[in-house]
C-alpha cells in the first residue's frame, strides 16, 4: 500500500525528532486544523503523553476568539501545565505545519513562558 505525501513528510519529521532525543527532552507534538490547535508534550521512551492543551476546552469554545488568540491562550495553558511537572526542555515537533502563522505564535509563546527547544 502506498503512503500518502502527507504521512510520508510527517514520518520524515517525527522520526527525525526521535532520532535526537535523549532523556533529559520530551516532544512537543502540535496540531492543526481549521478552527483548532492542539498540543502534548510526549515521553516517547515511555510512551506516555505527559501535557495536553487544546482549543477543544469548553471555556475557550465559549469565549469568540480568534484564531491566532487561540494558540496562544493554548500556549499559555500548556506552559502552566509543563512548569507543574517541571518540563523545560523539549524537541519541537511540528508535523506537516510549516513553522509560520499559528505554529510559530505557539512557539514563541511557548518561549515566552520559560520553554526551550
Amino acid at each position: 500500500m502506498k503512503i500518502k505525501k502527507i504521512d510520508r513528510k510527517k514520518y520524515r519529521i517525527r522520526n527525525k525528532v526521535k532520532k535526537v532525543s535523549n532523556l533529559g527532552r520530551f516532544r512537543l507534538s502540535v496540531n492543526r486544523s481549521t478552527r483548532n490547535i492542539s498540543v502534548q508534550i510526549i515521553d516517547d521512551k515511555n510512551n506516555i503523553t505527559l501535557a495536553s492543551a487544546s482549543s477543544f476546552s469548553k471555556d475557550l469554545k465559549s469565549q469568540k476568539k480568534s484564531k491566532k488568540e487561540l494558540s496562544t491562550i493554548v500556549a499559555e495553558e500548556l506552559a502552566k501545565k509543563a512548569k507543574e511537572k517541571k518540563i523545560t526542555k523539549v524537541y519541537f515537533d511540528r508535523g506537516v505545519y510549516k513553522y509560520h502563522g499559528r505554529v510559530k505564535l505557539l512557539a514563541e509563546e511557548l518561549r515566552k513562558n520559560g520553554m526551550e527547544f
